[in-house]
């Protein structure tokens, strides 16, 4: 009877262990890092697709940077749907195309703002091998075909440059942020938030940023860039945000981690540099006779990073003063944001997932109309309380110290 069982459960093993029947070897599939869609005259779907070639990359690195030719190969096809256009790579593609290792997916201007993109992304979240924490940015003022046929410099594949930029200007930065494809779906489908994505451009001679002789140069004549933030209602881009209102959104969204605030002092404009180290955002919300309010409560803390006038930075009353200061533009940046989204109808702050989690039965009656009716008019008191934690290794600014010198 052991020997039964044994060999039972054998067997059942046997069944359990399936092997390397979906195997696929590097030499027969194409390795996709980024796909881009734009819509053209006829109404159709313009997908470019941004393709790895190994031999290059893995040459380049070990060669020190020089390869025999490009990292990446660029292939557009068009269709009436997406499915289709995928489907019509295989026209001029000998490998099968792989979407598991896609991280970035870049849509046009001109599509998203004309029809939108819920449906771009509702096509490739049906699709199991697509990635839904591929990252999404916009191609503004452009093509998506146009940034997906850039090549870039330092690093090889174009589309770990865009990925490392928004990492990289979230964290020390603070005017753009990163969005991923299940972000944007779980915004798109939210009865109180709006997506927010960020919009990258060329910076320079679009017709020199596909070609190998941009980065052989000391200074690329074409460069990817991050741009403003894609402000977005029911799905379609409406409007950008730019420089220190784009800011303002992520003070609210409590996205900031290192920043640089400059503030005027002394009729000087821009004379103080104060350093973001850490902050703390709170979204606090309030129902009055069933009128919702919302309060904004931001912590901030820094260090002195610059003084360009003399400031004798011993005296507590002029930290006092440069801390209200820090205060007014924090204040006025995240008023700037919503200004701009109130006047666009788009709650991309989430305030009515705020008022959703205070009040449930009133917000039952206010989802209908609220980016069109109530978000707009919406009360948000905005407070800020800064402080300087250090000014430095001087205590002194070399202005102030020439002043007393001279005495």
């Amino acid at each position: 009877m052991n020997r039964g069982i044994v060999l039972l459960l054998l067997f059942s093993v046997l069944i359990l262990l399936s092997g390397c029947w979906s195997k696929k070897e590097l030499t027969d599939i194409a390795i996709i890092s980024a796909f881009g869609i734009d819509k053209n005259d006829k109404g159709q779907y313009v997908g470019t697709i941004q393709v790895i070639n190994p031999g290059n990359v893995t040459g380049g690195q070990q060669d020190g940077g020089s390869s025999i030719g490009p990292p990446i190969n660029v292939y557009t096809e068009t269709g009436n749907n997406l499915t289709e256009v995928s489907r019509k790579f295989s026209t001029g593609i000998s490998r099968r195309l792989y979407y598991a290792h896609t991280n970035l997916v870049v849509v046009g201007e001109r599509l998203a703002r004309e029809e939108g993109i819920l449906r771009l992304f509702d096509a490739m979240d049906r699709d199991p091998e697509f990635r839904i924490t591929s990252e999404v940015i916009i191609a503004q003022d452009m093509e998506a075909k146009d940034i997906v046929r850039t090549i870039t410099p330092i690093d090889k594949i174009p589309s770990n440059k865009v990925i490392k930029t928004l990492k990289s200007t979230e964290k020390n930065w603070g005017t753009h942020l990163r969005a991923n494809m299940k972000d944007v779906l779980n915004n798109l489908v939210s009865d109180g938030k709006e997506p927010l994505i960020t919009g990258f451009q060329i910076k320079g001679e679009i017709d020199q940023a596909m070609k190998m002789a941009n980065i052989e140069e000391t200074t690329p004549k074409a460069v990817l860039e991050a741009e403003g933030i894609a402000l977005f209602r029911n799905g379609k881009l409406v409007d950008w945000l730019q420089g220190s209102t784009a800011r303002g959104s992520l003070w609210i969204l409590d996205k900031i981690e290192k920043t640089d605030v400059n503030i005027n002092w002394q009729e000087h404009e821009e004379a103080i540099a104060y350093e973001v180290i850490r902050q703390k955002t709170k979204v606090l919300p309030k129902v009055y006779n069933e009128e919702p309010l919302i309060t904004i409560d931001v912590s901030a803390e820094g260090d002195i990073g610059e003084v360009e006038i003399p400031v004798d930075l011993t005296d507590p009353l002029v930290l006092v003063k440069i801390e209200k200061e820090v205060e007014k533009e924090i204040k006025k940046e995240i008023q700037e944001a919503i200004k701009q989204a109130q006047k666009n109808k788009s709650d991309v702050f989430g305030f009515g997932e705020v008022v959703q989690r205070a009040d449930p039965k009133l917000w039952k009656k206010l989802k209908s109309d609220w980016n069109s009716v109530y978000f707009p008019e919406l009360v948000v008191d905005v407070k800020v309380d800064a402080f300087v934690r250090r000014t430095g290794i001087r205590t002194k600014s070399f202005l102030t110290e020439i002043e007393e010198n001279r005495k």
